[in-house]
């Protein structure tokens, strides 16, 4: 069983990091090897001034976070394109301790602002990025990389959907980053003014029933979408086993 033990973050420098950074993504989003992101993509980053920072159980690569330079909302920023931990070690805050190492390098680069992207049906992702990291979303994209042909781990064949995606956007001195940062919680005080479902298990209805995972899907494109054109921000992701939900606010 892995333990966290012995595992440090720091930079991947080396040309075998990145090349290790490859193989791991590979091994993690089973993406066809069309869309994995070659070692140059790596190496180009590193020199346009963005970083990798690596999960490392002694010498073995275990996790990354890839952070892409980047200028928005009028400001230096960081595209973080890429988390992945190994299966076997995603139970142990791996990803967390990550994201958390990203935070603290971009803050002493000067850059406050971090954005993401995320899938708005998966409850894992949504709790983790908006609970455990603080990170807000005000944008919803529909099929931002095309036909997404993810691959759960219960499935032998890829199954087809629209790569619909949530921005996070991680204000890194924002109230309710900073009291997680250092292990405190935090609650918002006002009341949500719209609530949007998710099913509990994404995986398992795309196997189960397609159809109905399809029309999920749209519903919840359509709520967002709604939401977002009054523009209510997305805040909070309320993680239970009836009703998972994102919860949204007036800003």
């Amino acid at each position: 069983m892995a333990r966290s033990d012995n595992i440090t973050i720091r930079e991947c420098a080396s040309l075998e990091e990145l090349a290790a950074c490859v193989r791991l993504q590979r091994e993690v989003f089973a993406l066809p090897e069309i869309e994995i992101s070659p070692v140059r993509h790596f190496v180009v980053t590193k020199n346009a001034g963005g970083f990798t920072l690596g999960a490392f159980d002694r010498d073995q690569l275990i996790g990354f976070v890839l952070s892409v330079p980047a200028y928005l909302r009028g400001e230096r920023a960081f595209y973080s394109h890429m988390t992945a931990v190994r299966s076997e070690y995603q139970s142990l805050g791996i990803g967390q301790r990550l994201k958390w190492a990203q935070r603290e390098r971009s803050l002493a680069e000067g850059v406050r602002f971090i954005k993401w992207t995320f899938e708005p049906v998966k409850v894992r992702n949504a709790f983790f990025n908006l609970e455990k990291l603080g990170a807000v979303v005000r944008e919803y994209q529909e099929n931002f990389y095309g036909i997404d042909y993810s691959m759960s781990p219960e499935e032998s064949e890829p199954v087809g959907l629209a790569s619909d995606r949530l921005f996070a956007e991680w204000e890194l001195e924002s109230e309710k980053v900073v009291q997680l940062s250092n292990g405190k919680t935090f609650q918002e005080a006002r009341s949500a003014v719209q609530e949007i479902v998710i099913p509990i298990d994404w995986y398992r209805l795309i196997k189960t029933d397609a159809k109905t995972a399809l029309a999920e899907q749209m519903r919840t494109r359509a709520e967002f979408e709604s939401g977002f054109s009054k523009e209510y921000v997305c805040r909070s992701f309320a993680r239970d086993d009836v009703r998972p939900r994102f919860l949204l606010y007036k800003d």
